[in-house]
């Protein structure tokens, strides 16, 4: 029979157990991207304005959930700050699915007249939010702050077009919103490229040391 001492001793020279690795930004930014160009398609009017809901099976399918799967990757190999963003992230894009699908259905007994405060309080509510994580986030390389002062614009100017019923705005914050998109494209190829063997694409040094 093993003893205690021959039990502890055995597990004294085993293999401590790996820590998890990954990056979860090979989940979590192109997730982000698809959602962000379809948003931004329709904000620029690629599909009527009467469509308002057409870029809701990719948000919810796709963007909402791939956030979702990499804010749980992140917090598993304890990148608490990148959990962080994609849980925040999760958060706005299925939020804004329910907002769309809770205006159009009439879920929330929302009068017509009440629609445009009820969508700027959305939108001013996320505000805050992302401005705080972009302050938040100043020791990330300055593409991330980049990104993040992007999203912040797209939100603004989306915040004054809907509350002064202006398409042009609504169109230029999607071209905003495009724009983030691309930064999220760079940032994708940088993980990947990390991913795979390669170089780590310059990211810019950050605004806070």
């Amino acid at each position: 029979m093993t003893t205690v001492e021959e039990q502890t001793a055995r597990h004294a020279t085993e293999a401590p157990v790996a820590a998890p690795t990954g990056d979860p930004m090979q989940i979590g930014l192109p997730s982000f991207i698809v959602g962000s160009i379809a948003l931004g398609l329709v904000l620029v009017g690629y599909v009527p304005a009467t469509a308002v809901g057409a870029s809701l099976p990719i948000i919810l399918a796709a963007t909402g959930l791939g956030l979702m799967i990499a804010a749980v990757w992140a917090a598993f190999v304890n990148q608490s700050a990148v959990a962080s963003v994609f849980g925040i992230f999760t958060g706005f894009w299925w939020s804004y699915a329910v907002l769309v699908l809770g205006l159009t259905h009439n879920w929330f007994g929302v009068s017509a007249a009440a629609a445009t405060s009820t969508q700027g309080l959305f939108l001013i509510s996320w505000l805050v939010i992302i401005v705080m994580l972009t302050l938040a986030t100043l020791r990330l390389p300055v593409a991330f702050t980049a990104l993040f002062l992007l999203i912040d614009v797209a939100l603004a100017l989306v915040l004054i077009s809907t509350l002064q019923g202006s398409a042009s705005l609504a169109k230029v914050g999607g071209v905003v919103v495009l724009a983030f998109a691309a930064v999220g494209v760079y940032l994708y190829f940088g993980s990947t490229s990390q991913a795979t063997g390669g170089p780590a694409l310059p990211l810019g040094r950050p605004v806070l040391h």
